[in-house]
């Protein structure tokens, strides 16, 4: 039986794991899931954790390729699909990480599995 002090830790870095992708749009964001996976010893975070670091890898993936994919598009609209694009990605990441954050708020106990992302890790 755990504790509710260990319930809200469990909670709080499961949260952190997959919300890191807000505080920046950079590479920098994957180092908080990235800490919390070597420093926490609980499993479910660990595997939280992971996910996220899952996550921020498809998205990048995917968001580059779909630039590349797309990119003679882009210069026969001269770069207007590009913030066309570049939105409906953010609101795929909007959706995903708000899915997972309150996924680590309702079942803490449970890890989150991201739905439509490569599982490198």
């Amino acid at each position: 039986m755990q504790t509710i002090d260990t319930a809200n830790k469990r909670r709080l870095l499961s949260v952190l794991s997959h919300a890191a992708i807000f505080f920046s749009w950079t590479f920098a964001s994957v180092l908080v899931p990235l800490a919390i996976l070597f420093v926490s010893d609980d499993a479910v975070v660990k595997n939280n954790a992971k996910e996220s670091i899952n996550f921020h890898f498809s998205a990048w993936l995917i968001g580059g390729l779909v630039f590349l994919l797309l990119s003679p598009l882009h210069l026969i609209t001269f770069g207007l699909t590009i913030p066309l694009f570049a939105g409906l990605g953010g609101l795929w990441v909007l959706l995903m990480t708000v899915l997972a954050v309150l996924h680590a708020l309702s079942k803490p106990d449970e890890p989150y599995r991201y739905p439509f992302i490569f599982h490198i890790l």
